[in-house]
């Protein structure tokens, strides 16, 4: 079981390299929603698992997971700017968690979206990648706004 906790915890790190130097988050989507799952990890205030929305930064990855309950999905494409601000940011708004890198068993990393997309901005600094944002005046106020939220 730790092996298998070292793996995911290095997917994510994966994850967040891959999505900072793409620019493009994949998820799978089909005519009711996006690929959901319920957590492992996380439970709401009625002690109920809470909903988790799959993401990956390799669409291999994402295909192989078409099969059974998401049989019918498609992948979609993200570009990372609007993954931040509309997914992560509105994700914490309605309590839900991030899923990343699910394999075709469901083990994936479960991540806090506000705690993601500081990550994200950790690996935007040392690759020194800017990205344009709609609602941020640039990496810096995306940083502040978002620490000052979890404060």
């Amino acid at each position: 079981m730790l092996q298998d906790s070292i793996l995911i915890e290095k997917q994510y790190k994966k994850f967040i390299k891959n999505v900072c130097k793409s620019s493009i988050v994949y998820t799978l989507k089909d005519t009711e929603g996006y690929a959901t799952s319920t957590s492992n990890n996380y439970i709401n205030y009625d002690e109920e698992p809470i909903g988790i929305i799959c993401f990956w930064s390799d669409i291999a990855l994402a295909k192989s997971c078409i099969k059974e309950e998401w049989s019918n999905y498609k992948i979609a494409e993200i570009p990372l700017v609007e993954f931040i601000e509309n997914w992560c940011i509105g994700m914490d708004h309605d309590g839900l968690i991030i899923g990343t890198e699910f394999d075709q068993n469901m083990f994936g990393f479960e991540a806090e979206p506000l705690e993601l997309v500081l990550e994200l901005i950790s690996e935007l600094k040392v690759t020194r990648k800017e990205l344009n944002f709609k609602g941020f005046k640039g990496i810096k106020d995306l940083e502040k706004q978002i620490k000052a939220i979890l404060k």
